[in-house]
């Protein structure tokens, strides 16, 4: 784990379902486009550059259905 990070997603326990995308009201959350997990998805991603963007306001965390989101202030 990369301890700089505000947002942390466990990518083998991410389903893709992009509810954390739609909660995001900063809208630095989005899909990787370029890697899949073990599952087959799509996993959610926050770009390093975009990490300072993020307010901590926990509703991605929240949102989750699979409790892959760690927060970090």
């Amino acid at each position: 784990m990369v301890k700089d990070k505000k947002v942390v997603f466990d990518e083998e326990r991410c389903k893709g379902c992009k509810l954390c995308v739609g909660v995001c009201p900063v809208n630095i959350i989005e899909m990787a486009e370029d890697r899949i997990n073990s599952h087959g998805f799509h996993p959610a991603e926050v770009k390093d550059e975009n990490q300072d963007d993020c307010i901590s306001c926990k509703q991605c965390y929240q949102m989750c259905p699979d409790v892959c989101i760690t927060l970090y202030k």
